[in-house]
């Protein structure tokens, strides 16, 4: 009986296929005439299907005239809307074109799920009227997001606490910096509220309540040199950013040098976010494959995923040092059934100065061997080479930093693994530099020894050209002395050498 139980599971595996398959074709037909409508008309020229007619509870408006004029178009999957049924996280590739730029590749976002937005706007009415739906538009002006008006000054810590991770425990210092950056205003550059419009300040309002990530992009831009993706613009309830390149998960099994050198990065990232010139620590806790991306020519590691980035002011922490501000806080490991899961206080975050946090969360999530993602474990470091896994001080340093043994043990095991994949880096460059050097080498050698080759055969070549054109002239200077032997004899004068054979047949 048990011998015949895989060949029933292999029918039952191919029969479930061939359901999925007929599914899918049924869909297909069901959604025939969408699909042709769907290549033919570019759907963010659409008002309603970005959601430019729910503004101002939206994320800004600052793209509008690119989506209206048609600058940005989806690429090909992208519009095809019966496959939105798998695209949970509403994130869209795109072509964005300039006429003097020609085009280039976008990623747009709806900073959250179908449901999640129907019930932002449930929330939005229920404050406003007491139900769950109403006039968007009319209710945001009767919500907490309108009561900050042109009379507030600034934005205070008090107003907005909690409201999400990037302002759980926000500094005055840190809103300034959010509301001088916005880019949803044609007037940036002050960090007063009564430079915004109304509606302005209703989107930035918004934005931070439902997903910060387009003000953390802002507010923290790759211009200069933080690990997140460029911001771009808005409109409606889709946001724009720069594509980075493939995500990490991707290069989970690329060559070991390759992945030294996404780890490295990884561990630098880490480390700029936890210290920095600006004493802001910005802790990762949503740390995955997926969350970051590498650039496809110069191979940089970029965070493509900011929604969950909880910001602390070192600063206000040393000013107003609440208890224990001083003493260095150890994220603890615990064991998880989930993916990408990690163990944090977000009070703990806000209150210490010295927070190993974002060592722990790219140690444990990306590069141990308790790293788990779509079935596979091992981390990204999986798998290195024999003389590497004999000497055992990559494993040893990857388990203290994932899992300390030692009090504090993470903070120098980070230290240390930094400096470690760093060494790793720069060997595996100098062995390929070094490589490359010898094929180099060994080409213009090969060249060299071919021209040489090429050289000698061209001299043989004209050598014997030269002896063939000497024996021919050699002969018809015979026939002509035998023919008149006086009038060569005139002629030693101008052949004495070519005809010195002649000169025998000529009387004396």
């Amino acid at each position: 009986m048990l011998r015949f139980l895989p060949l029933k599971l292999g029918r039952l595996y191919r029969c479930l296929k061939l359901l999925l398959v007929v599914g899918l074709f049924v869909i297909l037909l069901m959604n025939t005439h969408n699909l042709f409508a769907s290549f033919q008309k570019n759907e963010l020229t659409d008002r309603r299907f970005i959601n430019l007619n729910k503004c101002p509870a939206c994320f800004g408006t600052s793209w509008c005239r690119k989506f209206m004029n048609g600058q940005v178009s989806f690429e090909t999957w992208g519009r095809l809307r019966f496959l939105d049924v798998f695209n949970v996280k509403n994130v869209y590739f795109a072509q964005y074109g300039e006429p003097r730029e020609g085009t280039r590749r976008v990623v747009l976002k709806r900073l959250g799920s179908n449901q999640e937005l129907a019930e932002i706007d449930q929330k939005i009415c229920k404050r406003a009227t007491g139900r769950p739906r109403c006039d968007l538009i009319q209710a945001m002006y009767k919500t907490e997001f309108a009561r900050i008006n042109g009379d507030v000054r600034l934005l205070t810590p008090e107003v907005v606490e909690g409201w999400s991770d990037l302002v759980h425990c926000p500094s005055q210092r840190l809103l300034d910096r959010v509301v001088r950056r916005y880019a949803e205003t044609k007037d940036s550059g002050s960090f007063l509220l009564k430079n915004l419009k109304d509606t302005e300040r209703m989107q930035l309002l918004m934005t931070l309540a439902f997903n910060p990530e387009p003000l953390v992009l802002q507010s923290f831009p790759s211009d200069e040199g933080w690990p997140f993706a460029k911001y771009l613009g808005a409109c409606g309830r889709v946001v724009a950013v720069n594509y980075v390149g493939e995500e990490l998960w991707s290069f989970y099994n690329a060559p070991w040098e390759k992945r030294v050198d996404l780890a490295r990065q990884l561990m630098d990232i880490a480390e700029q976010l936890t210290n920095n010139d600006f004493d802001f620590a910005l802790y990762l806790l949503d740390v995955s494959f997926d969350n970051f991306a590498v650039g496809p020519r110069d191979g940089k590691v970029i965070v493509v995923d900011a929604e969950n980035v909880l910001v602390a002011d070192k600063r206000l922490i040393k000013q107003n040092k609440p208890e224990n501000y001083d003493v260095w806080y150890e994220s603890r490991f615990e064991e998880c059934d989930r993916e990408a899961c990690l163990s944090f206080s977000k009070d703990s975050l806000c209150s210490r100065v010295t927070v190993d946090h974002n060592y722990y969360a790219v140690c444990q999530n990306l590069l141990s061997r308790y790293a788990t993602w779509r079935g596979t474990t091992g981390g990204l470091l999986h798998d290195p080479p024999a003389h590497l896994a004999k000497d055992g001080q990559l494993d040893a340093l990857l388990d203290e930093c994932t899992k300390p043994k030692k009090r504090y043990g993470r903070f120098q095991a980070a230290k240390e693994l930094r400096e470690y994949l760093t060494q790793l880096a720069a060997a595996s460059s100098s062995a390929a530099a070094s490589i490359a050097q010898q094929i180099q080498q060994t080409e213009e050698e090969q060249l060299w020894r071919n021209g040489g080759r090429r050289l000698e055969e061209k001299k043989k070549k004209k050598k014997r050209q030269q002896t063939v054109w000497m024996t021919t002239l050699t002969e018809h200077t015979h026939h002509q002395c035998n023919l008149f032997p006086r009038t060569m004899l005139l002629m030693q004068i101008w052949l004495p050498v070519t005809c010195g054979e002649c000169f025998a047949f000529v009387p004396a």
